[in-house]
């Protein structure tokens, strides 16, 4: 009886450990998946799952009310725009309370601001947006001065000033999103004077606009509401000075790189869908409304359509995608904003549920990005055993096949290279590839080519004059040869009567 017992307790230790993997499962209710060059969505490791939720209900600051956005500065600490409480909340890298900032009367008092933005001494700048000013703040929350609605001609007077997010370049201009603004960020010197507006969106080219201006009257044209560029939504900074922007309301390029003059980067002329493909319609297109970029480059964006989170390396290339709407955990209701640790794990403010969630970064997440980092850098070489391991560990990862295929090609092993760009479905590099490992082909068989030539020519110079004799007397002889024509007579025979 004693071997039937053990086996009874290890089928139902088996079964424990089995419910046990179920229930870890389910906490992560989302697929995740990767993108490829067809942009079907292929199934993949999770590259960042839920880890936990802050909602201040167990806080010294009490429950967070219609959080609009956070920002994490190096050193861990979280600073949240908590506008339902007209305050910012900050705290430490345990997720601890520390202090509230601009919750007290006086000038610093806030009303619903929606974005932060903490230097590195630890000065605060929030774009206070119900009171329509941006107002900072010394390290330790006491107030310090403030920058109200900027006055130029450019702007003009009945400009509606509404600032909702903020970011400084290391000169400390300030660049401001203000809602409603189409066109493009606002930039204030340190002393909080306008200096122009930059990297406004533009409107693309459109027939059917041009059809109807063609056709339609003087008046019917002034009827005609203008076509205005799309708003930004959000921003970040790089430690190279770059800018990086989100767009709603554009079917293309919604997230930018933005060089110091204002100039497209990370697009460059092409028209790029980020998140997932929707079909056409006003109600389907990606609208982000986060971004944030690490110090490799590494871009992770938050669509509000979807409620996902979609992240991307320095190139634009699709690495991974998570989250989507629902109640569960790991899910979201309503996301306003995002940022990243220097760990690498992102916040996501989820408005909707009054709570920042927290994902964690998986190792395949982190083997991913430190091989996309070496493969960005043009460092293939070094990146090819990760990508090895990352096609160990997720065969479905397009963009392995192609930065092998990339290190093979540096190697001059360009018939190697040409396999893994098949598989990558990168037509471009594989007719590179071909076009060397032809050449490679030539010069290794020159002398059997060559050799082949001559013999071809020689048999050509020899026999094609003999085989131009021959077809020539050929046609001559059945020239001369003429043919039987059969006579054909009637003959009429005519017995005579002998008289």
């Amino acid at each position: 009886m004693k071997p039937l017992k053990k086996v009874r307790i290890l089928v139902l230790m088996a079964f424990i450990m089995a419910l046990l993997a179920s229930t870890a499962h389910a906490a992560t209710p989302y697929e995740s998946y990767t993108i490829n060059s067809q942009g079907n969505d292929i199934r993949s490791i999770a590259g960042f799952v839920y880890d936990s939720s802050i909602t201040g209900l167990d806080l010294e600051s009490g429950a967070f009310v219609r959080p609009e956005s956070l920002f994490i500065t190096s050193d861990g600490m979280i600073y949240i725009a908590d506008a339902g409480n007209n305050r910012i909340v900050q705290l430490d890298k345990q997720h601890q309370f520390v202090r509230l900032i601009g919750d007290a009367d006086g000038k610093g008092k806030l009303s619903e601001p929606k974005g932060v933005y903490v230097k590195e001494d630890g000065t605060i700048y929030v774009a206070d947006t119900k009171n329509g000013r941006i107002v900072i703040f010394n390290a330790d929350g006491t107030f310090q001065q403030e920058f109200l609605k900027p006055e130029s001609p450019l702007i003009g007077a009945t400009f509606s000033y509404s600032p909702s997010k903020i970011i400084l370049d290391k000169r400390d201009y300030m660049y401001v999103v203000s809602d409603g603004n189409t066109q493009g960020l606002i930039q204030l010197d340190p002393t909080g004077q306008f200096k122009g507006f930059y990297g406004a969106n533009h409107v693309g080219f459109s027939w059917s606009r041009l059809f109807i201006r063609l056709i339609a009257t003087e008046s019917q044209q002034q009827k005609i509401a203008t076509v205005r560029p799309a708003e930004f939504s959000n921003l970040d900074i790089d430690k190279e000075g770059f800018m990086y922007t989100t767009t709603i309301g554009e079917d293309f390029n919604q997230i930018k790189r933005l060089s110091p003059v204002g100039v497209d980067t990370l697009n460059m002329g092409f028209q790029r869908q980020y998140g997932d493909f929707y079909s056409a319609g006003p109600f389907s297109m990606p609208s982000f409304i986060g971004v944030s970029v690490d110090q490799n480059g590494i871009i992770t964006a938050l669509d509000l359509q979807a409620s996902k989170v979609f992240q991307y390396d320095k190139l634009g290339n699709f690495l991974f995608a998570f989250g989507g709407v629902g109640e569960q955990r790991g899910m979201f209701t309503t996301p306003a904003d995002l940022a990243q640790s220097a760990d690498g794990n992102i916040y996501v403010v989820d408005r909707g549920r009054n709570s920042i969630e927290v994902f964690r970064k998986t190792p395949f997440a982190t083997l991913v990005q430190e091989a996309s980092t070496l493969y960005v850098d043009g460092r293939y070489e070094e990146a090819q055993a990760m990508w090895q391991e990352v096609i160990r560990q997720n065969s479905n990862f397009e963009m392995a096949y192609q930065a092998i295929g990339k290190a093979l090609y540096k190697e001059e092993k360009y018939k190697e290279a040409m396999e893994y760009f098949k598989l990558a479905s990168a037509r471009g590099d594989y007719s590179m590839a071909f076009k060397e490992y032809r050449k490679e082909l030539v010069k290794e068989n020159f002398a059997v080519i060559a050799i082949s030539v001559i013999v071809l020519f020689i048999l050509l110079r020899i026999y094609i004059p003999k085989l131009s004799r021959w077809l020539a007397r050929k046609v001559k002889e059945k020239s001369q040869l003429k043919p039987s024509v059969p006579v054909k007579k009637s003959v009429l025979v005519k017995e005579s009567e002998t008289v």
